[in-house]
Formats: C-alpha cells, structure tokens, sequence
C-alpha cells in the first residue's frame, strides 16, 4: 500500500470503485509523498487534509446505484492556487491575497467534488497566473522534479511537478498563453487546453476564449478521466456547451493512427526554436511516417497570430488587473504592470481589429482541418531552463521580444480556438523533458484523445512518470 502513488489515476479509480482501497487510504498515501518530496520540490503549498479525509468519509459512506460513469470515487487530486476550494486558502500567488480564504469553490471545483474527486491540497503557480516560470513572493519557486536546478514552467506549474513526483494523481490547470502544456512539457506529463467552453467557469469577461480550464495527469487515458469529470454544461458559462458530450475515456481506450498529419518545427512564426526540440519533433513526423501515416510539413497561417493574442490579452489585464492596481501597484510583479498598461493603451480600433483578426485566424486553421487529422509541433521553443531565470530572453543566440517571446509557439494555437493535447515527447541529451503539442480540429477533443493514445504508444517515451525529484 505504500505504493500506491505509482498507480495510475485509471488504476486508482478502478481500485476505489471495487473497494479494494479506501479514499482515506489514497490520501495517506498521497500525504506520505508529499512529506518526502515537496521540501524538494515545492510544488503544493496548501494543503487541507482534513477538508478532505472529511469528503472522503462522505463518499465511503454513500452506496448509490446510479453514480455516474465518470465518478472517481475519492480519488485525491490537486487544484492550482488560484482557483477557489471552499475554506481553503487561495492566493494566487499574490500578497494581495496572502491570507485570503475562499467562502466558496470556484465552478470546476464544485463539478470534480461532485463527480468524487478529493481535494488534497493547491498547487503554485506565478503571480496571478501570469508567466510561464512558477515562482511568487508568497511561496517562492516550485522546481522541476527531473532536475530541482531548472523551472517547471508555468503557470500551471505546480500541478505538473506534482504530477511527475507522484503527489497526486489528476490536477487542475489553466490555458491563457501555454499554461497546461509548458509545464505539462516541461515535466514530462500530460495536459488538455480544450476547446473553449468545454469545462464550465466563470470570468469576468464571460465570451473571452483565449483562457480556459483543462485536466492534468501523467498519461493520455488518465487525462481522458479528468475531462470526462470536468466537461459539461453550467448556466454561469454562456460559452459551455450543454452536451451530450462523448465519452474521453472510451474514445483515449480506442487508439486511433490518423491518416494525414502535418507537423512543423517553428510554426512558421518562432523566430528561434532549440535544435534539440526541433530534433524531437522531427523524430516524432518520421515515426509516423515509418508507420503508414501521410505526414507533411505544413501549417495554418499564423503570421498575425501573435500580434492578435498580445492584444487581446492586454485587454484582458485590463479586466482582471488595473482596478487592483490602482490600490497594490507596489505588490504587483513588473511584468503585469506592463502587460496592464500595455492594455490601457489600446483604442477600440485595436480591439475590434484583434477580434476580426482572430475570426479569421480560425476560420483558415478549421480550413486546414478539412485536409489534415492532426497537426504536430514542439510544446515549447527550448528546454527547461534555471529556476532563476524569469524567462529566456534568447534562444539559440537569438533575442526575442518580450517575455512571452520563447511561449509563441502555444499562444498562437490559443488564438484558433482548437483543442490541443501536450504530450510527452523526448529528452534532451542531458535528461530534460521535451514536449510536443497535438493540435486536434475545431471541437475534436474526441477525436484527439484517440490519436494522442496512439501517439503515445507509438512514441514510448521513457523514462515516465511518476519520478523521485532529482
């Protein structure tokens, strides 16, 4: 039993709904590992067990017939520190919010509750979600388990390094510009950016697309049994979708090999990209190829794809940030003061260009789906980096604008709309992970999750997770 943090999520859940492991067992289990590997790691920073055991006693004693068929059963899990557990402290990573308890669990809380899942603890993150490196002035800096010296990315950085050393087995995650899939690359797991409007939340700004919530796990099937508790319909969120929806797990259960595929190192638009990325990504188009798949190298016209997300991101800032910073400038990290005034900035016309622009930006990407299954490129454009770098301002010699310049390879797949799996891709020669994205058609998470279990198979990426930090 001192093993059980090595199952996976699909084997823990099959365990729970036989009684052959208990909830509270799980979360022993769970809390044992966390003692021994988060002092290295610092990937959970609030932990409430006793919220939890609490949850779990509820479950065990529940013997309902008609549970659904994606119940986990107990099944801890970790939610990122900026979403709302209800009695929990929730940060965001912010001295705003230091010592902030959330009265009430934000909307994907309350849906993975409902359909069993435990929480155990939060995960860290960046200052307000903003930044693909984790670390804050509340908690410091989670560090990357493959090598404690390098970041875990971010924003969802926390569950990805919690992933990979086994404190838990499924954890949240959030999608502006990369947030599931630069750490999930990052760290050698698996995460979902789906399609906007498939798992339900709130938002200031209710039609925004460009941020959305997303599950986290180590594998393809165990990140299938996350969404099928997260997707769905709630009357808070105009842009979710009422259903019925697919079975992920089932379709994740049926490996698919896709017919036409196209991949590309650069996207066309990274002004530099690390040789050992495009190595692996290559590597990954010639494994198909050796296994009866038409591959091309191809992609959608992205040329405006990063000027459109700086945009309306900006606006977005502007929503969630200059009120408060009117009050805390001095609290806030120099890169959202300039992103917010950045926002500020921008006309009308800026905005409805942005949106018009996007528009199309989708429209050409649904056209290129009517000739290709799916569409391959590097996560990220260099490997996992010193924790004490805020970010690469060059990669390859090649200096890049701002600091969202090495993250334009997955801001600009935000910008389609489309649904989007990280998958583990490889290592660099010096043992750090590399990640791929798997860009599925308009609504085809389906469809994806069937050729990413393929993918995975046909990769076999090895080492896998779950890892001791080293």
């Amino acid at each position: 039993m001192s093993e059980l943090w090595r199952l996976s999520a699909v084997e823990a859940v099959r365990l729970l709904k036989r009684r052959e492991v208990s909830p509270l067992e799980l979360i022993d289990a769970a809390a044992a590992r966390i003692e021994a590997t988060n002092p290295k790691i610092n990937a959970l920073v609030t932990l409430c067990y006793d919220r939890a055991r609490e949850h779990a006693r509820r479950i065990q004693s529940e013997r309902r017939a008609d549970l659904p068929p994606n119940f986990l059963h107990g099944l801890p899990i970790a939610v990122k520190d900026g979403t709302d557990v209800a009695g929990v402290r929730c940060t965001s990573g912010s001295r705003i919010y230091a010592d902030r308890i959330a009265p009430a669990s934000d909307v994907v809380v309350q849906r993975l509750e409902a359909n069993g899942a435990v929480v155990i603890g939060k995960s860290n993150l960046p200052e307000f979600a903003a930044g693909g490196n984790t670390f804050n002035e509340v908690f410091g800096a989670t560090l990357n388990p493959w090598d404690v010296r390098m970041t875990s990315s971010g924003s969802s950085g926390g569950s990805a390094a919690a992933l990979a050393a086994g404190q838990v087995w499924l954890a949240t995650g959030g999608d502006f510009g990369g947030s599931i899939r630069t750490p999930s690359s990052y760290c050698s797991t698996t995460g979902l950016r789906p399609s906007p409007g498939m798992v339900p939340r709130t938002s200031r700004q209710p039609f925004n697309p460009l941020s959305v919530e997303g599950p986290m796990a180590r594998d393809v099937s165990d990140t299938a049994l996350m969404f099928d508790a997260e997707a769905g319909w709630h009357p808070l969120d105009p842009l979710s979708q009422v259903g019925p929806h697919p079975r992920f797990s089932e379709a994740a259960a049926r490996p698919r090999k896709p017919a036409r595929v196209a991949f590309s190192t650069d996207l066309g638009i990274a002004r530099a990209v690390d040789g050992e990325v495009r190595a692996a990504c290559r590597a990954a188009a010639e494994k198909l190829a050796r296994d009866g798949v038409a591959v091309d190298e191809a992609h959608p016209d992205l040329a405006d794809a990063e000027k459109t997300f700086l945009t309306l991101r900006g606006a977005v800032f502007v929503a969630r940030h200059a009120q408060l910073m009117e009050k805390y400038r001095n609290l806030y990290k120099p890169e959202i003061i300039d992103n917010t005034e950045f926002g500020l900035k921008l006309t009308p016309r800026d905005m409805v260009e942005a949106e018009i622009a996007q528009g199309e930006l989708i429209r050409r990407t649904a056209k290129f789906f009517e000739t290709y299954d799916l569409l391959i490129c590097p996560a990220v454009s260099c490997p996992p980096f010193d924790v004490h770098q805020r970010y690469p301002a060059a990669v390859d010699g090649v200096r890049l604008e701002g600091y969202m310049g090495w993250l334009v390879l997955t801001l600009a797949i935000t910008v389609t709309s489309c649904p989007v799996m990280a998958l583990p891709g490889g290592f660099t020669a010096s043992g750090l992970p590399i990640g791929l994205q798997l860009v599925g058609p308009p609504r085809g998470e389906a469809k994806l999750f069937s050729v990413a279990a393929y993918m995975e198979s046909l990769l076999k990426v090895t080492p896998r997770t779950p890892i001791d930090p080293r």
